[in-house]
């Protein structure tokens, strides 16, 4: 059967049921005191999520939108960044900081492999002079998590540098308590943990972030974020934000709230395990280093199996939509998406499919059920 289509990739994510329905209501007006109460009870929850008292704003953009903006808003031209770069999205911060005039310098790894905090400490001790740290916690194109935790620690002891976070793959999958680490801005986007789909980007900014926007000079315009602050503060938009998505994140934010931060850590943490533990069962390789694998994402190295044959086996046997490698990993690694609106079946299933596909093209290495069994002890377990 055809048009049953499920999602394990890391974006967009499965929708529920609830926030469909939401999403389906008749939009109203977005200067209505009606969709101001909306505004109101969603950044009230969003700073919930992001564990912080600092603002927490939304976009109708991209994850890439709300990046973008914490990088021009608090940064001037020439000023020095240091950008962390260990897999496509680290790569394209690069870019946005070069786009903008910044003196970028890198911390690279090689993809598959986190970034070494102490390179960050070593920068930020010599230069006095370093502006940013710009990073991906959760690399959605490796699946590797980096420690964000580590790295803004040496940034709050320097005295001009702030953390930019591309937390996208991470808020709503991964504990991410902005104000305990002393993340200056945190962006993400709606189709990942929020389990809405794609459309609206969320920028947190605190105190320290907002003192460097009164220095910055790079041009902004739909991006200016004083201006989505002067509206905020009275429960509005600068511009037409996408009203339905709004009504989508309300209800997404209420069943995060009625499962409660640690079960939601906890739930991808168990999904992490049990997808990893299961793939190594049946002869595949993880591709992230051992330890820092996402809890969003999986990434499996095939070795001598083309990746792409297996997704395409996947997709065509069970309707299942795996991710595949991106730039030169295209072919060599296909990816596992377990963030958001996933439970234990999908993981189940996710696992099963894998097995019999690879049983299809005669590339199996293990008995027939041996994933999905290494994965329910996992799921099993209290």
């Amino acid at each position: 059967m055809k048009e049953k289509l499920t999602l394990m990739i890391p974006g967009p994510t499965p929708v529920p049921e609830r926030v469909l329905n939401a999403l389906s209501k008749h939009p109203i007006g977005h200067r209505s005191p009606e969709f101001q109460s909306i505004v109101k009870k969603t950044t009230e929850s969003l700073k919930w999520l992001h564990q912080t008292d600092s603002d927490v704003l939304t976009i109708t953009g991209s994850g890439t939108a709300a990046m973008e903006a914490g990088i021009i808003n608090t940064l001037s031209k020439g000023d020095k960044v240091i950008c962390g770069e260990n897999g496509k999205f680290g790569e394209r911060w690069v870019k946005v900081a070069k786009a903008y005039g910044l003196n970028v310098e890198t911390v690279t790894a090689k993809w598959g492999e986190p970034l070494d905090p102490n390179q960050f400490k070593k920068l930020l001790d010599n230069d006095e002079d370093i502006r940013a740290v710009i990073l991906t916690h959760s690399e959605t194109s490796t699946g590797v998590i980096n420690n964000l935790k580590e790295i803004a620690s040496y940034t709050k002891l320097h005295k001009k540098a702030i953390t930019i976070a591309d937390c996208v793959t991470s808020i709503g999958a991964c504990n991410v308590p902005m104000d305990e680490w002393g993340i200056d801005v945190i962006a993400s986007g709606s189709q990942k943990g929020y389990m809405i789909p794609p459309g609206l980007s969320f920028i947190a900014m605190n105190a320290k972030a907002w003192e460097a926007s009164e220095k910055s000079n790079l041009p902004k315009f739909y991006l200016d974020l004083k201006a989505y602050k002067k509206t905020a503060d009275k429960d509005s938009n600068p511009f037409t934000p996408s009203v339905n998505l709004y009504f989508a994140l309300e209800e997404a934010l209420k069943m995060m709230q009625e499962e409660g931060l640690n079960s939601i850590f906890n739930r991808h943490k168990k999904h992490m395990e049990a997808t990893q533990r299961a793939i190594d069962s049946i002869g595949l390789k993880l591709f992230a280093s051992p330890g820092f694998g996402s809890p969003s994402i999986t990434s499996v190295l095939t070795d001598n199996i083309d990746a792409e044959a297996i997704r395409k086996a996947v997709k065509n046997n069970f309707d299942i939509l795996l991710a595949g490698g991106q730039d030169h990993l295209k072919g060599k690694i296909f990816r596992i998406g377990h963030l958001g609106f996933i439970n234990n079946r999908d993981i189940l299933t996710a696992i099963a499919a894998i097995e019999a596909s690879l049983d299809q093209i005669g590339k199996l290495k293990s008995p027939l059920g041996t994933g999905v069994a290494t994965a329910t002890k996992i799921l099993n377990q209290e």
